[in-house]
């Protein structure tokens, strides 16, 4: 069983849901990036978004877009990022996913991103601007080496794209809280449960709420009514506030054991 869906199954039996966090690999840089990925699971995340930094990230607001400009600058690609997980499954097995846009992965080749994704531990890819209609090849691979691919549904989706969807999902399903980019919000979107329930008459894996969530009280706004929350943004902004810092990791650390009060 893929380690994440291994997690839901263990958050299930223990009657807890998910908190899944998002950094972009190589921001402020890699060695810190490795060292962020160890404080988060100790400080309770089940599992880790690693953000492949991308020159037209179209999903991402300015906050996650600043932090993957950095990374480039750096010199930070796919393959370094592979490395850094595979050197990360020396001292843990939390499951990770690579959020990516899908230019690096044609780039780099389809069958050998698999291939070396899963060489090197990683359980899972998060790809924003590949259609599941675009991605049934990318899926059908994937699925025979043991990656999953995370598939997305918005609030726009019609009833029969949520079905169809649901057909190919697996790991989870990644809900984009709302239209737009990624980004801190005051609130969540009131239709969001009831959004929530529509999905989940169709789909039948663990469903994932992500975009806007950044405090402790919509983290457990969206626990309450789904099987995890997905932060990123605000976690960017805590690292970027204490940038140069010898205590970025603790102050990390501290926000998100904040989470999950």
């Amino acid at each position: 069983m893929n380690r994440i869906e291994n997690k839901f199954k263990q958050l299930k039996q223990q009657n807890k849901k998910a908190l899944i966090a998002f950094i972009t690999a190589g921001y402020p840089d890699l060695a810190t990036s490795a060292k962020l990925v160890l404080g988060l699971e100790k400080s309770g995340v089940d599992i880790i978004e690693l953000g492949v930094p991308f020159s037209d990230p179209l999903a991402d607001g300015p906050m996650i877009q600043d932090a993957s400009k950095v990374a480039l600058q750096r010199g930070v690609n796919l393959k370094k990022i592979l490395a850094l997980v595979k050197n990360l499954r020396r001292k843990t097995d939390i499951p990770i996913c690579l959020m990516t846009y899908y230019n690096p992965v044609f780039s780099f080749k389809e069958e050998r991103f698999i291939r070396q994704a899963v060489d090197c531990g990683v359980d899972g890819v998060i790809i924003p601007d590949l259609p599941y209609e675009e991605g049934l090849r990318f899926n059908r691979l994937a699925n025979q080496r043991g990656l999953i691919n995370i598939c997305f549904i918005a609030p726009t989706s019609s009833a029969e794209r949520i079905k169809a969807i649901a057909r190919v999902a697996r790991g989870f399903i990644y809900y984009v809280s709302l239209a737009g980019v990624t980004g801190s919000r005051k609130s969540l979107s009131p239709d969001l449960k009831t959004k929530l329930a529509v999905i989940k008459r169709s789909v039948h894996i663990p469903v994932c709420v992500g975009f806007g969530i950044s405090d402790a009280r919509q983290v457990r706004q969206v626990q309450a009514i789904a099987d995890g929350a997905i932060v990123g943004s605000a976690i960017i902004a805590k690292i970027k506030s204490n940038l140069g810092r010898p205590q970025l990791i603790s102050k990390v650390n501290t926000f998100i054991r904040s989470l999950n009060v």
